[in-house]
């Protein structure tokens, strides 16, 4: 990933261009959101779904957010070489023989399962943990029925419990019994907590929220909320329905820049494949970005657009590793050199990650996470 001037980057293939500014609104209309007790829990991993970790972390450093969660603990370290300062939670696994490198650079571990604490705890470094437990959505932690081995964990000399959390499986639903399932996973998950605080165990931070928790169970009290694509200023899908409107505004835009005009005849093939045919003459346009800079294939034969000079030109063929053809025979003012828009606004049209997604047939979180590293960064 290369960051530099805006200047110098708009004259490279394709870049992204991030506005802090609209990060930083997203995270302060979540702020107020959240009980006055609740921190947030900025979630930067898979690169801050593609916006850049360390970057957008020192962004929510300056607005005072003190807590990070990742996937990875290389994710974690990057984050500390790079300045980030606070607590910084990783989510998945870390193998025990890097136990020191947790210690080291000041991360917590999360506890995924009773024999995973064990092991962590024989290393005798003294590591941070939160304990995951599974309420209902058996991925990871510890099942809510063991009690006895929740506690424990307690116990363990080696490691020392700062937080438990869980993970609610289907809190971006509103159908009744999707929320009838996400309120048994809360009332599990806090009939644990009072089952624990009876056993004399002092209760640690507690986080239980996503952003789709906050957005529609606001009212859940925990000391944090684990804010994830909300932040980024999008919804996992298109149409979505929240109880709090989000009013959230989009932080990234993806763009290219024309790089080739060509007339093409009508009943010539173009791209890979030789299955897609030019029904009349044609200008054909290409673009240099493509599925090695996580565009997704699926947008291929006319199911993406992009847009130039505020009108929207459709994506032809195949998408490629590296470049894309749009036509561009009705916006006739198109030349080389021209900046298209694939994600973003142009003029009076804009074109959302969430539409994005869903004509590839996925979320709008997979879309940013796939977000090649190759394509340069603007900050703006």
């Amino acid at each position: 990933m290369k960051t530099g001037s805006s200047d110098d980057i708009r004259k490279g293939r394709s870049w992204l261009e991030i506005n802090t500014k609209n990060l930083e609104y997203n995270a302060r209309l979540l702020q107020h959101l959240m009980p006055s007790d609740c921190e947030m829990m900025a979630v930067v991993k898979a690169n801050a779904y593609g916006h850049g970790a360390v970057k957008v972390s020192k962004c929510m450093n300056e607005i005072g957010v003190k807590a990070f969660a990742v996937a990875t603990i290389d994710e974690g370290i990057e984050l500390r070489k790079g300045g980030v300062e606070g607590d910084i939670l990783i989510l998945g696994f870390t193998d025990i023989s890097r136990a020191n490198d947790l210690k080291h650079y000041r991360l917590i571990q999360t506890v995924i399962d009773y024999n995973y604490a064990v092991l962590l705890s024989n290393r005798r470094n003294s590591i941070q943990v939160h304990i995951k437990v599974d309420t209902g959505m058996h991925r990871l932690g510890i099942s809510v029925e063991e009690i006895n081995k929740i506690a424990e964990v307690f116990q363990l000399d080696g490691l020392k419990v700062i937080g438990i959390f869980t993970h609610l499986s289907v809190a971006d639903k509103l159908e009744e019994e999707a929320v009838k399932y996400t309120r048994g996973q809360i009332e599990r998950f806090y009939q644990l907590l009072k089952q624990l605080e009876d056993r004399g165990i002092d209760i640690p931070m507690v986080h239980i929220q996503s952003s789709y928790g906050l957005l529609n169970y606001p009212e859940l009290h925990c000391d944090y909320a684990r804010i994830g694509i909300a932040l980024y200023g999008s919804l996992s899908s298109q149409g979505d329905n929240t109880k709090l409107p989000s009013q959230l505004r989009p932080v990234l835009a993806l763009k290219a820049r024309v790089i080739m005009i060509r007339e093409v005849a009508a009943g010539e093939s173009v791209s890979y494949g030789r299955d897609s045919f030019i029904r009349k003459d044609s200008r054909i346009a290409v673009l240099p970005v493509g599925y090695a800079d996580g565009l997704p294939r699926n947008l291929s034969y006319g199911s993406g657009s992009v847009l130039l000079h505020g009108r929207r030109a459709p994506m032809i063929g195949r998408i490629c590793m590296d470049h894309l053809l749009i036509d561009v025979t009705d916006i006739p003012e198109v030349k080389q050199g021209d900046v298209a828009t694939l994600i973003g606004e142009d003029g009076q049209e804009e074109i959302l990650a969430t539409s994005v997604a869903k004509s590839a047939g996925t979320i709008t979180n997979e879309l940013y996470s796939r977000i090649g590293i190759r394509l340069e960064r603007i900050y703006i």
